[in-house]
């Protein structure tokens, strides 16, 4: 499987890979010694020993065992007899047998209890591990490989003993035939509404075990709460291979990896990139994907870049980028890039190190909330393996310390392809355990409330001619109230629609704009409400033709009785700036108005001056010529609803940006 790297045991790595000891490793007697005196046990041991350098392992593995039925007593039988189980990964037979050489005589081979520690920890036996894991580290006369790998071992063994006693609540339930097969079914993906469901499949083309797997794409909708029968997804899968997508909240772009021929030809219709494993994207057009592209060198490169996740906010791209090598992918970390005002990405940059670790990352997932990472690591204290991990955003932009998700969610297995949904409650993963339909299945289970990102809701928006009613494409943006940043900005589709998803507990301020047609601007709070994700906000947002006409300007604030322009009015003050600038022809007046409350003269008077508060603005900060720019306060002399309660009062003190005319 190209996205979903290979499941590792530690000792298929651990011994086979690293050199500084070998099966028949020097004991710590005088030369030319063995701990045992009977010549025939000797003799079947070196014969084993010799039989093991020319990887004659089954002839090795018998005679070991003469001699150890020769002498009982013979340790550096019993520990040449366990590193050979372990090179072939019979780890549970090889404990045995380790213990024993122990028990005979700790000193001969005190590597030994490096071998059990790790090899009870392969077999979860937490608990057990940590002894001779300490006693490998206190030993001062010993090999700094061994004693690095044994500090790092002896942190999990202590996080799996402690985990395991303070279990979470995990009850992983199958998806369903609707998704699941006899094959292997991995990295989910899933639109905001929670409506559409992507996935990577694995088939074997062809009978027999050695037949070659394909890689492709497959879609599943939701309907009556059950996922129906999935359907490739033809317009993106080749005959390479695809895997690993990420969508875009609104489902209309897709990321994802595919593994082609290596070359410099970028956009070339037969998809090639630059490294063993490329990201591309397809966006959706008239409901189909369109051809896929290669998402840039910027992204891109000689090595293995997969396992894209893109933000909520349509900005950024978060990917594993690993260095490909003849014997595998190393040091795969997580990198994002952002895209920029130009529609390019950025350089990617390496996430911090309370995400990335010397051991390697996978499977990165950035949820809607745009402030919850979760992530596979082999790296940060955990069960074994691969485990899931989370990391919230901190004030300042940066990742924070990465939280074990805790067991049995991670396991001594590798745990992988973690998918949670906007609601935050529900959580996706891949699994090959007992009861699936084969191979990997992908399951559902509920998050622990102590690893749920925010809460958010989302957004759907309607954009159409205010005269016509037709739908519009309309670029559209929403900035926090509070903060001044923005959100989220994109293009509705086709049909007039967008959906982004948002975090409860803010006010936000939307703004809309099409060329030949007045700006939108408007606000909403989400604010001491409930986050319910099964009751989306709606929006309606009709766009009026530049002819003479008045866009309401809702989002310029102003402190009772006064006339100086808040700091939450800026992002409205510069779309208003963005607009004249890109309609240089037009006439336009600022106006004031307020209730009937009060002194009419100071009434005119305030909103004389608020409007021209937005005069002077746009002039100075926007360096626009105030020859097409007037401003005039009406007091309470024009008002939209009748001055007779609150709610009507408030709809009457505004401000407006009028169309004299096209010129």
């Amino acid at each position: 499987m190209q996205f979903y790297i290979i499941m590792r045991k530690i000792f298929a790595f651990l011994f086979i890979c690293t050199p500084f000891l070998s099966s028949y490793s020097q004991n710590n007697l005088p030369p030319g010694t063995y701990s045992s005196t009977n010549k025939k046990a000797v003799k079947y041991y070196e014969e084993s020993k010799k039989m093991f350098q020319i990887r004659r392992d089954d002839e090795a593995e018998k005679l070991v065992k003469k001699a150890i039925e020769e002498d009982p007593g013979f340790v550096e039988a019993y520990s040449a007899y366990g590193q050979l189980l372990l090179g072939k990964n019979r780890i549970k037979e090889a404990i045995p047998l380790y213990e024993k050489a122990l028990q005979i005589n700790p000193k001969i081979y005190i590597e030994n209890n490096y071998y059990l520690g790790v090899a009870y920890l392969n077999e979860a036996m937490y608990e057990k591990a940590i002894l001779p894991l300490e006693t490998i580290i206190k030993t001062e006369r010993i090999n700094p490989n061994i004693k690095e790998q044994a500090i790092r071992y002896l942190r999990n063994a202590k996080f799996g003993s402690a985990a395991i006693k303070n279990p979470q609540p995990f009850k992983p339930v199958n998806v369903g035939s609707g998704i699941n097969t006899e094959e292997y079914e991995y990295f989910p993906a899933l639109t905001a509404d929670g409506n559409t469901f992507l996935f990577t499949r694995n088939i074997r083309e062809g009978n027999g075990v050695e037949a070659p797997r394909q890689e492709d794409f497959y879609v599943s909708k939701k309907v009556n709460s059950t996922w129906q029968t999935a359907n490739p997804i033809n317009s993106v899968n080749t005959p390479g291979n695809e895997g690993a997508p990420s969508l875009s909240a609104d489902g209309e772009i897709m990321f994802f990896a595919s593994c082609m021929e290596m070359t410099g030809d970028y956009g070339s219709a037969d998809r090639k990139g630059y490294g063993s494993c490329d990201i591309f994207y397809a966006q959706k057009i008239n409901g189909k994907w369109s051809k896929p592209r290669n998402a840039g060198p910027m992204i891109n490169t000689r090595n293995w870049e997969t396992q894209p996740s893109f933000s909520s906010d349509g900005k950024t791209l978060y990917f594993i980028r690993g260095i490909a090598a003849r014997d595998g992918i190393k040091n795969p970390d997580i990198y994002c890039s952002v895209i920029g005002e130009d529609g390019k990405f950025s350089e990617p940059v390496k996430l911090n190190d309370n995400i990335n670790t010397p051991e390697g990352e996978e499977s990165v997932f950035i949820h809607p909330d745009n402030q919850t990472l979760y992530f596979s690591s082999e790296g940060h204290p955990g069960m074994g393996r691969l485990d899931i991990f989370m990391s919230k955003r901190n004030a300042d932009g940066s990742w924070g310390k990465a939280i074990n998700l805790g067991y049995p969610i991670n396991t001594v297995a590798d745990e992988n392809s973690l998918l949670v949904d906007a609601s935050g409650k529900l959580a996706y993963f891949a699994s090959e355990r007992e009861g699936g339909f084969g191979g990997l299945d992908i399951y559902q289970f509920e998050l622990p409330e102590s690893v749920q990102p925010e809460k958010i809701t989302y957004v759907k928006g309607h954009i159409y001619n205010a005269r016509t009613k037709d739908p519009l494409e309309a670029s559209f943006e929403l900035i926090d109230l509070e903060t001044q940043q923005s959100v989220t900005s994109a293009f509705s589709n086709s049909a007039g629609e967008f959906l982004v998803t948002l975090t409860s507990n803010h006010n936000y301020l939307v703004n809309v704009s099409k060329p030949g047609f007045l700006f939108y601007s408007d606000n909403f709070s989400l604010k001491d409400k409930p986050a319910d994700y099964n009751k989306p906000y709606k929006l309606e947002i009709p766009l009026q033709p530049i002819d003479t006409g008045i866009i309401e300007l809702k989002n310029i604030f102003f402190d009772v009785n006064k006339w100086d322009l808040k700091a939450e009015s800026k992002a409205e003050l510069q779309k208003i700036i963005s607009f004249l600038k890109a309609n240089p022809t037009l006439k336009v007046e600022f106006s004031g108005h307020t209730d009937n409350s009060g002194d009419k003269a100071f009434n005119k008077t305030l909103s004389n001056n608020r409007a021209k508060a937005i005069y002077d603005y746009v002039i100075e900060k926007g360096m626009i010529s105030p020859t097409n720019l007037s401003y005039k306060g009406y007091g309470d002399t024009k008002p939209k609803a009748p001055n007779d309660t609150a709610e009507n009062k408030a709809k009457n003190r505004r401000t407006e940006l009028k169309i004299v005319s096209k010129q």
